[in-house]
Parts: C-alpha cells; sequence; structure tokens
C-alpha cells in the first residue's frame, strides 16, 4: 500500500518552473530513490513532501497524500502536525541541522515534546534511549549528554535519524545523507536506512551518488532539469538504462582501473621519512613513502586518519613534529622554503572557500603567477593561457569564485596550483563534492595535465573508486598510521590489512558486499 503519493508536481519561482509534471509513489517497506546532478531539481522536490520550499516558491499538484492525509492545502500550521507525525525529514549537514546548544537527547527528544507531549519526562528519556539504540548509536546513554559537536559525522548522522524517527513517522525524507562521509561510515547510514525500510517505513532517497543507490533502493527516478527522464527498479534502470542521460550518468558513475606509470630508474622526486605530527592526539604517525616523478600516490582513509594532515606536511602548511620531506632530495628549511612553495601546490577541498571571494577569478591568477615570478607585462596573457588549459574561458576569468559552478571553480582552483609550474600538485578530496559526469570531466583533466607536464600528484580521497581511476601507488592511513602501502591494483585487488578490507567492502553495493563476507 502506497503511503506517499504524488502526482503532476510542479514548483515555480514566478513563472519559471523549477520541477514540472513529477509523479511518485512510495509503499510501506520501500525505499525510493531521486537521483541526479546538482540543481536537477532534486531537493526541491524532497522539501516540498514536507512544505519546506524555499520563500518565493509556489507549488502545485494534482495529488500530495501522505499517509491518508491530503497536503495541497496545509497551511504552516497543518505542516507542523504533519512533519515529524507522519513524514520527517534527514538532511545532508547534521551539524547545521542539529542545534549546537543542545544536547543530543534533548534534539532527539524534541519531536516527542511537540507530537506527544503528555508523555513523562521519564518516559521520554527512556524513548530517547531506546531511538539512539535502534540507529546503532554506541554508548546511547552517554550519547544522549554529549553536544553535536562532540560526536563524529556519522554519529551526528545516526542522531539525526533518530530525531526524525522519534514520534514514528510513516515516511522519512533523507536528501543526500551520506554526502559528506567516508566510505565505512557512509555503509553504515545506508545500512541503517535500509534496515528502517526493512522495519516497514518507506524512505525517499536523495542522493547523486549511484553506490549509495544500489545499495539501498529498490526503485529510482533519475531527474534531468526538473522532470524524471527514467524510472524503475534500481537493477533494470542502473544496469541497463535506456534514456539517453542516465546512460551518460551510469558511465560518468564508474572508472576503468588506472594502468600504472613505469617506474624509471631515477630517484624518487618526493621522498617523505617518518613524519609526525600531533595536536591534541596524534595525528600522523610515522609516515614514510617514496613517489616518482609523473606518478600519482593515492592517499585513502576515514575522517581522522591523518590524511589531510600529512598532506598539508607535504606542501609545507604544517611543520611536522618528526621526520622529513624531500623534493629532489631538497628538505622543509627556511633556506629553501621559497623555491620549494613554487615547486609543491595544494588543490583544496574547497575551492570556493580557498579563493578571495572579492577577487575576480583571473586577479587570484594574477597574484598566483606574480609569487610564480612571472613579469607583471605578461600575467594577463599567462592566466588566460591556464584558463584555457584547464578548459575555461577567460572570460571566465572576469567573475568572481560564486558565479562559477562548482566544476568551474575547482578548474579554476587547478588552473592557479599550476601557476608557478609545479612538480607536484597535492590534492586534497578535489571531486568529492562534485557531481558523477564533472567528477569524470576533472579526473580526465587531471590525467591530461599529468601527461602533459610531467606533473607528480598526491591525491588524497575516501572514494576507492576514484583512487583507482587515478592513482599508481596508494598509502592507506588508520588513526593517523600507514597500515597498507603500495602498488593500487594489488592493495585493491589482494588486501592484507583488516581495515583494508573493511574499506573496499563498504565501496561495494549490498549485494556484492554481503557475498563478499560470505
Amino acid at each position: 500500500m502506497s503511503v506517499l503519493r504524488v502526482a503532476g508536481l510542479r514548483i515555480a519561482f514566478g513563472d519559471a518552473p523549477v520541477v514540472e509534471g513529477v509523479d511518485l509513489t512510495v509503499a510501506a517497506g520501500e525505499c525510493f530513490a531521486i537521483i541526479g546532478e546538482s540543481g536537477a531539481g532534486k531537493s526541491l522536490t524532497a522539501r516540498a513532501l514536507l512544505g519546506l520550499v524555499p520563500e518565493g516558491a509556489r507549488v502545485d499538484a494534482d495529488e500530495l497524500t501522505v499517509d491518508g492525509v491530503d497536503a495541497r492545502r496545509l497551511g504552516e500550521r497543518g505542516w507542523r502536525r504533519l512533519r515529524g507525525a507522519r513524514i520527517a525529514f534527514v538532511s545532508q549537514d547534521a551539524l547545521v541541522s542539529l542545534d549546537p546548544l543542545r544536547r543530543v537527547g534533548s534534539e532527539v527528544g524534541e519531536a516527542l515534546q511537540i507530537h506527544e507531549h503528555r508523555m513523562p519526562r521519564a518516559a521520554r528519556r527512556a524513548r530517547v534511549a531506546e531511538l539512539l539504540s535502534r540507529v546503532a548509536m554506541p554508548d546511547p546513554d552517554r550519547r544522549a549528554h554529549q553536544y553535536p559537536h562532540e560526536l563524529s559525522g556519522g554519529l551526528r548522522q545516526r542522531a539525526l535519524i533518530a530525531s526524525a524517527l522519534a514520534a514514528d513517522p510513516v515516511v522519512i525524507v533523507a536528501d543526500e545523507p551520506t554526502t559528506a562521509l567516508d566510505a565505512t561510515v557512509q555503509a553504515k547510514v545506508l545500512d541503517l536506512l535500509r534496515r528502517i525500510a526493512d522495519e516497514g517505513v518507506a524512505v525517499v532517497f536523495v542522493s547523486h551518488d549511484f553506490a549509495a543507490v544500489r545499495r539501498v533502493a529498490d526503485r529510482v527516478a533519475v531527474m534531468r532539469d526538473g522532470r524524471f527522464v527514467e524510472e524503475g527498479a534500481v537493477v533494470d534502470v542502473l544496469d541497463s538504462p535506456q534514456h539517453p542521460y542516465t546512460r551518460e550518468l551510469v558511465a560518468a558513475s564508474g572508472h576503468e582501473s588506472r594502468v600504472a606509470t613505469p617506474v624509471t630508474g631515477a630517484p624518487a622526486l618526493l621522498v617523505a621519512r617518518g613524519l609526525s605530527k600531533t595536536f591534541d592526539r596524534p595525528a600522523v604517525r610515522d609516515a614514510s613513502f617514496a613517489l616518482h616523478r609523473g606518478r600519482t600516490l593515492g592517499v585513502v582513509g576515514e575522517s581522522g586518519s591523518g590524511k589531510t594532515t600529512l598532506a598539508r606536511m607535504i606542501v609545507g602548511v604544517e611543520r611536522p613534529d618528526g621526520g622529513t620531506v624531500e623534493i629532489d632530495g631538497v628538505g622543509w628549511t627556511r633556506a629553501h622554503e621559497a623555491r620549494l612553495r613554487r615547486r609543491v601546490q595544494l588543490v583544496h577541498q574547497n575551492p570556493l572557500a580557498a579563493f578571495d571571494p572579492r577577487w575576480s577569478i583571473d586577479r587570484s591568477l594574477r597574484e598566483a603567477l606574480a609569487a610564480g615570478r612571472v613579469p607583471r607585462a605578461g600575467r594577463s596573457a599567462a592566466a588566460a593561457a591556464l584558463l584555457e588549459e584547464v578548459g575555461l574561458s577567460a572570460a571566465l576569468g572576469r567573475r568572481r569564485p560564486s558565479r562559477l559552478s562548482g566544476g568551474q571553480r575547482q578548474r579554476a582552483a587547478i588552473a592557479r596550483a599550476l601557476a608557478t609550474d609545479p612538480d607536484v600538485l597535492v590534492l586534497d578530496e578535489p571531486v568529492s563534492a562534485l557531481d558523477p559526469t564533472v567528477r569524470e570531466r576533472i579526473l580526465a583533466l587531471l590525467r591530461r595535465l599529468q601527461a602533459d607536464r610531467g606533473l607528480t600528484m598526491v591525491f588524497v580521497s575516501h572514494d576507492l573508486d576514484v583512487i583507482a581511476a587515478i592513482a599508481d601507488d596508494v598509502l592507506v592511513m588508520q588513526d593517523g598510521s600507514v597500515v597498507e602501502a603500495g602498488p593500487t591494483a594489488e592493495v585493491f585487488g589482494a588486501a592484507r590489512h583488516p581495515f583494508t578490507r573493511e574499506l573496499l567492502a563498504a565501496a561495494l553495493p549490498r549485494d556484492a558486499a554481503a557475498g563478499r563476507d560470505a
């Protein structure tokens, strides 16, 4: 029996429709996924199911029924009664969604106060503990007394799901709930959502991640420009796509494994020996590697494993407490710092935060070219050439970062890193926030730049599929230590360390992971 029914959904801002003609039904115990690129209308559709569209949006529908309630004419008071009690929302960013000034137990218990206000306080505390246990929160009594910032990303997302379940809704809408999570944490949250569906709750799952959809969903709709272009069982749509756009997305979601670049007899270009760094606790412990010119080293691990700290020590942003980093035999000393900063450059995960928002892209590039000792008279032409090299028009250089798409900003960030003509690029999660087709274009760009310039790259990521496509060698980090290292094909094909095997299993769809465990 369908507990969520939508027909002819239309969302418009003024006279411009952004979602049009959307139909969907979701039965109790079913997980229905909506997949597509940024701007497709996925999140707007999801939020319309809960009456949470932005100010200025007009929503019309031939039918919008939640657990038998016609929601088309509900005012805000009516939606408040419906939200939580019959349909609940799980957002992408739990740290933003959870009140930083309230303890987790109070946050989870808020829906009980709203919808079951006569429940005694002791019974409410017991129900909160039960909900936290239901979402597999370790040590639920202790976690209930903590604040959101004291929890990891995965535990915050579990708390958010527990809050959504508090009033026993029949429908849960989850909008990109695992995008910012590492592979093993993501797998646990996805399996939790699948278990919730198996317990009889209807789940609407919004994502741009095909692997996540394969792991959790029964049916999927592919969305483009505000419309569903294909819909059906997950195995049918993703294994045998009919629409050209679906075929394009499926092709972009998988990668051919990289054919390793041969190692020459020359000495390694980048060498790290015994790197260690401690903040309030050890972040990196005795990490060593050697990377030859023209090759790519992938660094994988969960959040807090030390990946980013290692990257920052390689580029000289963090000083190691112990150990050394050398480029062509030259170490990071004060005497060589200026020269080495030109030879090794960092590409950040979030280029919007990395650029000065007040400056045009062209001005940021000219500043980087000045650091690379390009004469002033030649900087404008060099900036235009850099933009062209990364596939951007010179006209885009006049824009500020906020006026570029995510993929354009990442290309601009790569252009700026190339301004000093470096030998080494260190890329920290450069494609994690991008849609599949955009991500594939950025990876292709990096492969081309590496071939054209002879670049050596260190590529930090939690996405093992991306690492397999880009890296010759890989380091697997856990709790600050390198637990496994070697050629990517060998490490991923015959992992020796239990943590590496856990990462590989988490990257597989639910059925494949279950088969491997068996």
